[in-house]
Order: structure tokens, then sequence, then C-alpha cells
């Protein structure tokens, strides 16, 4: 008998890890969720071999079992989980963006003789639900576990190679607590920052209209996160409040020094703090796969002619290469190029550069240092 694993919510983050495993491994792959149109969508999509809508039919059987619910979900479904008769030997994961407050839920089900293991693809996309759920969406991507100090280490290393070989992400294994501060930083407090930024400009916009029609490029992709779905947020903060808070100490500390050093006229505090953002960040990996979900852009310096820009989403369509988007700049402040493309995949990204140069185009990417000259062929 094949081994089952199953995915509680086939949304885009348990679809792509249903087709991970129905690619990569040999499991039967069991999706539940609480809409019936959607596991039939999974069932028609081939996402999953079967599909149900009641919690212990999914998981009879189940060697593995993954909660792809939303946060503020996952504990409701634990306490489910612990009230069941499950495979003795099972193991169970979740997929949350927090992790302190549910490895605590996931006592109910270790004390049920059941392994409970934290888990965190640190992954996503712009798209949602099952029909955007891919193979390949974790590949490459940190996926981080959260196992317990008491945890048995022939289950964490039976996690950590089943999701190897099913998802090929990079395995992490990591405290819970700590988990939690450095996703809180790099992406928790991002989210809020960027949150509160569009929030205060759009109640300028309300007095005077400019604030938001000037608010074009850099702004708008400064602040690109803070289209987020506000119910997951919401639970998100909620559930990383106790390492959110002093996150939030530290960077209002961090404002309240500009503040004081804009105030005081202070050059050289002002110009030091810049130097040392800029070398940061420049030391960050380059298109690496990390929490915040990517996008791939390059820049374009084209005269005002006719049919240019159409040209070149032709050429790029003529060798298979996924154009996400394209625009002209209005706002040309710090940006190298008048048309900006923008790919969702690094693959399509790394593709076109040579293709746009090989025709003639002068290509420029954020880490661009100089001008170019524009040379164009017709």
């Amino acid at each position: 008998m094949r081994k089952r694993v199953a995915i509680l919510g086939v949304g885009l983050i348990g679809g792509s890890l249903a087709l991970s495993f129905k690619e990569r491994t040999n499991y039967q792959v069991i999706g539940f969720d609480t809409y019936s149109d959607t596991i039939e969508k999974a069932i028609r999509l081939g996402v999953v071999d079967e599909g149900y809508t009641k919690l212990s039919q999914a998981v009879h059987h189940a060697d593995f079992i993954f909660i792809a619910v939303p946060v503020g979900q996952i504990g409701i479904y634990i306490r489910q989980l612990a009230g069941l008769q499950l495979k003795k030997g099972v193991i169970i994961s979740d997929v949350g963006s927090t992790k302190a407050e549910i490895s605590n839920y996931g006592k109910m089900l270790t004390e049920q003789g059941y392994t409970f293991i934290g888990g965190h693809p640190m992954a996503g996309s712009h798209r949602s639900g099952v029909q955007a759920a891919h193979s390949l969406l974790f590949e490459n991507a940190y996926y981080v576990l959260t196992p317990e100090p008491d945890t048995s280490l022939a289950d964490v290393e039976g996690l950590s190679q089943i999701l190897k070989q099913a998802t090929h992400a990079q395995l992490v294994i990591m405290d819970p607590e700590y988990h939690d501060m450095v996703v809180g930083a790099i992406s928790h407090l991002p989210h809020v920052i960027a949150t509160g930024l569009v929030a205060q400009v759009g109640n300028y916009n309300d007095a005077n209209g400019w604030f938001h029609r000037l608010a074009a490029g850099g702004f708008r992709d400064l602040t690109r996160i803070a289209a987020s779905h506000p119910v997951m947020w919401r639970d998100i903060l909620l559930s990383n409040r106790d390492k959110l808070l002093p996150l939030l100490d530290d960077w209002i500390k961090q404002m309240s020094d500009f503040q004081q050093a804009i105030d005081r006229g202070d050059a050289e505090w002002i110009e030091t703090i810049f130097a040392r953002s800029r070398d940061l960040r420049q030391g960050l990996p380059d298109k690496k796969r990390g929490l915040l979900a990517p996008i791939y852009e390059c820049y374009i310096n084209i005269p005002d002619e006719p049919g240019l820009i159409g040209q070149i989403a032709t050429l790029l369509g003529e060798h298979k290469v996924n154009l996400s988007n394209i625009s002209i700049m209005e706002n040309r402040e710090e940006v190298h190029g008048i048309l900006r493309l923008t790919f969702r995949k690094l693959q399509d990204y790394e593709r076109a550069i040579p293709i746009l140069e090989i025709a003639g185009y002068t290509t420029y990417t954020e880490n661009t240092k100089e001008d170019h000259h524009v040379h164009i062929n017709k």
C-alpha cells in the first residue's frame, strides 16, 4: 500500500506542496478543504489524488499531515487532530509563518503520542488559490523546521528527507522563538512599516491629491507589500506579538534618532547611516529565494517612437520569455531607463537580458553603476 500524505488546505501553499509530492514521490496525496468547490478544482487540476471536506476521512491512515491553512486557524486544526484516531507514527507539520505559538499548540498532539514539527516554507507568490499552485514554488527556497528539543531525531530526519525530495528546498532547523524574531524583523516589521507609510501618505492625499499623483515609481515599489491580505496579516501580527513589539520599539527609537539628527542638522550622522545601509543592502544575497515574494526588473532607455514597446514585447514573446509587466516610467528619479520590464520568475529575467542586449538594447538593472549610450537596431 502506498504511503499517504494529507494536505489540509489546498490553496497556493498547500496545493504547491501537494504537487511537489505528486511529481517527485510515490506518495498518495490526499487533499482536505472546507469548500467542496476547492476540492473539486484540486482534483480536476490533478493537484491531489483524492479530496475530502471531512477531516477524519482526509487524515485516515496518513503517514504525514501538513496543515496549510491561515495562521489564525492552525491551532483549531491541531486541536481537532488531537481528538482523532490517527495512524501510529504519523508526523504532523504546518506551513505557518509564525512558529512559537503554533509549537505550543502542537504539544496537544505530542501529548496524544503523535509527532508535531513546526514548518515554514519561505516562499510565496503574487497569486493565490489552488489554480496558482505549482511544484516549483519551493525550489531552492529556505524551508524552516522548528522541532522541540525532545522531538525524535529520526522523525526530524524523516520529515527533512521527504521534504527535500518533494520540494527541492533548502531545509533549515531553527528554534521556534528565534525563527519568530528573524521573520519578525525581515517580514512582519517591513509589512507594518509599508502599511503605515501608505496610510500616512493616504491621509495627506485626502487633503491634496498630488501626493498620490506623484507617488509613482519608487514609492509604489517600496510599499508593494502593503497590498497584502488584511485578515491574514492581522492574524500573523497578533500571533507574533511577543517578538514584534520589541522590534517596533527598536524601529521607533531609530526613527526618533533620525528625527533628532535632522532637527539638529547632524549631517555626519545622516550620511553615516545612509552609507552603512547602502553597504549592508548591497551585501544582501542577490536574486535568492527569500521570504518576501520577489520581482525581477530591468530598465531600457528608448526614444519616443511608435511601435518600439510592441517590438520589445514581441521579441521576448518570440523567445518564450514570460514578461509580467511593461510600463513607462513617468517619474525618472534615481532610475536608469524610461521603460521598466518586470518578470515574476528569475529564469525569465536571466534569459531576457542577453536577448535584449543581442537585439541592440542597452539594459539597466538595480546594480547598474553608470549610464550607457543606448543603441537600437531598427
